[in-house]
């Protein structure tokens, strides 16, 4: 019984497994998180990690949302260490509107920070075609 190498690429040919897409998506998360003090700051996370990617628009997109994604972990964080701070330590007995609040103000950024990275890859793409 013989193996099917058929579908096998040759040994000299490099693997395009995506590990660039998250290279690159990990660039741009990183841009987007030192640059928080400019508003934005993930739509310009977004745009490296797109301009980084070669390929169709919609694969900078794709990338932008995924550093969008990573840049979302820290703020993730921090917004629900505040939540629970308020709701479990800073105040008993706080009413479930506080609780549904800081759920509704955790969605809104996570769409803001994921949106924005998606359209910034889309705009890095459409540069580096342009340029």
């Amino acid at each position: 019984m013989t193996a099917d190498t058929s579908s096998r690429r040759p040994a000299d040919t490099p693997a395009t497994d995506g590990s660039s897409t998250l290279i690159n998506a990990l660039i741009g998360a990183a841009a987007g998180i030192i640059l928080t003090f400019i508003p934005l700051s993930t739509l310009l996370g977004g745009a490296v990690a797109g301009y980084l990617e070669d390929g169709e628009p919609t694969d900078g997109m794709k990338v932008g949302a995924i550093a969008g994604l990573i840049m979302l972990i820290p703020f993730v964080f921090m917004g629900l260490f505040f939540v629970l701070f308020f709701l479990g330590l800073g105040a008993r007995g706080a009413p479930v509107a506080f609780g549904l609040m800081g759920f509704f103000v955790l969605t809104l950024g996570a769409l803001y920070t994921v949106g924005l990275s998606a359209v910034g890859g889309y705009l890095g793409v459409y540069l580096k075609d342009e340029l």
